[in-house]
């Protein structure tokens, strides 16, 4: 069938209608939990080291990643457990910022001695044999991501101190495709990485987790998300936060009876469905009081509230301060360099 101008111009702006996060189309569980606590823009570096050598990377307000690009290494997380050896390929995500030691494999240090060695920045400017650009025996890429962790989704919370996911062939292509791109972009600094590389930093996040997802078999989100019902209930919820949902209209749209639903919403996520929507909702205020300077009644139509009073009661009760405090003291996105500074800061830099 033949379609009009008109009826294509209609479609191309139903696509390219964006969400309440501004992005298009409809926002799913994982883009949520992730655009919630990011603020700021990701950076990376590739390191590369020869001999003899060792590392500390001191505890760090977000989440960093190490990707192997050549040769190995041993990691150490802070507060024990035994070292992590990391081959080529290898991708290693700490999603809460736990400080660490890098260190060659070769090595016999203990312990003790990883976790004093002296941070990468320091041990540059002094290290004898630091290789050239592109030849050292390891070549790493290290990056990091800035978070809120003020409202931090359940399924960020869940992850691991440390998500390992070792270099198989013919596992997660997606994962691979991207550090093979991010690889390049980060060592040959072609026209347009300035964009390229932020975007491809957003990709490998998303990337790593999926695969936590699908390599864990014990965590409570990747099971909620395994299951077709309760998944099905949570992309309808977070791509229309601000609908007059009831636990009927949910179990109506997901194709269950209602007892149905709130039993396997309530034993796997922990909450039931409309209880789960109020703090969505609540959350999802939050990040636009960080990210937007939108009005709170603005605010309180695009989340499903009635007014700005009934929100910033709502708001208060569960964040223990108004929508106008929150948004004074939350850290926020310098939109030059990416790096947060609160409303009041922003104010007197005459932002």
């Amino acid at each position: 069938m033949m379609l009009s101008m008109s009826q294509r111009l209609i479609r191309i702006r139903v696509r390219l209608t964006p969400s309440v996060h501004g992005y298009p189309g409809p926002m799913d569980v994982v883009s949520d939990a992730i655009a919630a606590v990011r603020i700021g823009r990701p950076s990376s570096n590739r390191m590369e080291v020869s001999g003899s050598w060792c590392t500390r990377l001191a505890p760090y307000d977000g989440a960093g990643f190490h990707v192997v690009l050549k040769g190995g290494c041993r990691l150490l997380p802070d507060g024990g457990g035994p070292p992590l050896l990391l081959g080529t390929g290898d991708a290693v995500l700490l999603p809460h910022g736990a400080g660490h030691v890098l260190a060659d494999p070769r090595t016999d240090i203990d312990a003790t001695a990883l976790r004093r060695a002296v941070p990468f920045e320091r041990r540059q400017e002094t290290y004898p044999d630091h290789p050239a650009a592109g030849t050292g025996e390891v070549q790493m890429l290290c990056g990091k991501y800035r978070l809120d962790r003020t409202q931090m989704h359940p399924l960020m919370a869940e992850l691991p101190e440390v998500v390992h996911l070792p270099h198989r062939v013919g596992s997660h292509p997606a994962l691979r495709s991207a550090i093979d791109l991010l690889g390049r972009e980060v060592g040959e600094r072609q026209p347009g990485a300035c964009v390229a590389v932020p975007s491809l930093l957003d990709l490998l996040l998303v990337y790593m987790i999926r695969a936590w997802m699908a390599e864990d078999s014990t965590g409570t989100w990747p099971a909620v998300l395994g299951d077709p019902v309760t998944a099905a209930a949570l992309r309808a919820l977070h791509s229309d936060p601000a609908a007059p949902w009831t636990n009927d209209r949910l179990a109506t749209e997901v194709g269950v009876s209602r007892p149905t639903l709130a039993r396997r919403f309530a034993s796997l996520v922990g909450r039931p469905p409309m209880g789960y929507l109020t703090w969505w909702r609540l959350t999802l205020a939050a990040t636009l009081l960080r990210d937007t300077p939108d009005s709170l009644t603005a605010i309180a139509r695009r989340v499903g509230y009635g007014s700005p009073y009934a929100l910033s009661h709502a708001f208060t009760r569960e964040f223990g301060s108004t929508p106008g405090r929150y948004r004074a003291a939350t850290p926020r996105p310098d939109p030059e360099h990416g790096t947060p500074g609160t409303a009041e800061e922003s104010r007197a830099a005459g932002g």
